[in-house]
């Protein structure tokens, strides 16, 4: 069996088995494919003749090419999952990654905006053109449901619920969670779905619920271009991403009250180590607010 078989039986076990997102197939794959290519420039044309020099020779070529040490995690990770499965699927019999481990990595605390900054931003669509009304929702739905903009663009109108007020997300590994929109997502999904989504489609039929003037899908790159021209109009000197609305949800959830066993619902997140990063989030903040304002800081 061929290197390059193997491998895509290893991706097709992320699909089936795993139920890993596109998104994150994708990135496996370009990452063990780098791989590869590197092992076969070594003169190499079977996984079973990689062992930890190899290993450690394609970290040391990755660091060389300025791939950061995040990046560089990622791989590690990318070839112990393999690797893994190849032990399991009896192709190897021991892991030469076995015994390596991850770098440290320094914890990136995430770009949160500020209520202040968010309200700026929320009001910079023309609600007076059905684009603008468009965006407008798109934004306000961000916000308050905390949604990943690949589980935005791709929302259907039978997974919107505008009399109760929530939504059925289809998140990461094709897992359905419950989110509750508040009042003004809500209304203002409402207003697009009443209003501006059929001058949008013009007789075309689509389930998806945000569509383009084309009556097409958004796609993640296209709302990406535009949240970041919004926040430019709203004078926002930061780097602004959909994952900033985000972030600043669950941070401003967390500021009022919110428990973060909630918050990791809302979110999605299957481990809640992974939200614990917004409580340092809210800390750093109440620490900027002390030395901004406290006279003796």
């Amino acid at each position: 069996m061929t290197m390059d078989t193997q491998l895509d039986l290893y991706l097709d076990y992320l699909t089936v088995e795993k139920g890993l997102a596109s998104n994150t197939r994708a990135s496996y794959s370009a990452d063990l494919l780098k791989f590869m290519n590197y092992l076969r420039e070594q003169g190499m044309s079977s996984w079973s003749q990689v062992g930890y020099s190899e290993i450690m020779g394609f970290l040391s070529h990755a660091q060389k090419e300025g791939l950061a040490p995040r990046s560089r995690a990622r791989l590690l990770s990318a070839l112990r999952g393999f690797f893994k499965f190849m032990v399991r699927d009896s192709h190897l019999k021991e892991s030469p990654v076995a015994n390596l481990t991850s770098p440290r990595l320094r914890r990136q605390l995430p770009s949160v905006l500020s209520v202040a900054e968010v309200e700026r931003l929320l009001v910079r669509p023309d609600t007076r053109l059905p684009l603008g009304q468009r965006d407008a929702a798109m934004l306000e739905l961000l916000y308050g449901t905390g949604l990943r903009v690949s589980e935005l663009v791709s929302l259907t109108l039978g997974r919107v619920n505008l009399e109760v007020g929530f939504l059925v997300v289809l998140g990461k590994g094709s897992k359905e969670r419950i989110v509750p929109a508040g009042e003004a997502a809500t209304e203002a999904v409402r207003r697009y779905v009443l209003e501006s989504r059929p001058r949008l489609l013009k007789g075309r039929m689509t389930e998806i619920l945000f569509v383009t003037n084309r009556g097409t899908s958004m796609t993640r790159q296209g709302f990406w271009k535009l949240i970041k021209k919004y926040g430019r109009e709203a004078g926002l000197n930061k780097d602004l991403t959909p994952h900033s609305l985000r972030h600043s949800f669950a941070t401003h959830l967390l500021e009022r009250g919110a428990d973060l066993r909630s918050v990791q619902m809302m979110l999605g997140h299957a481990d809640i180590s992974t939200t614990q990063i917004y409580t340092h989030v809210a800390r750093e903040r109440l620490r900027e607010v002390h030395r901004k304002y406290h006279p003796r800081a």
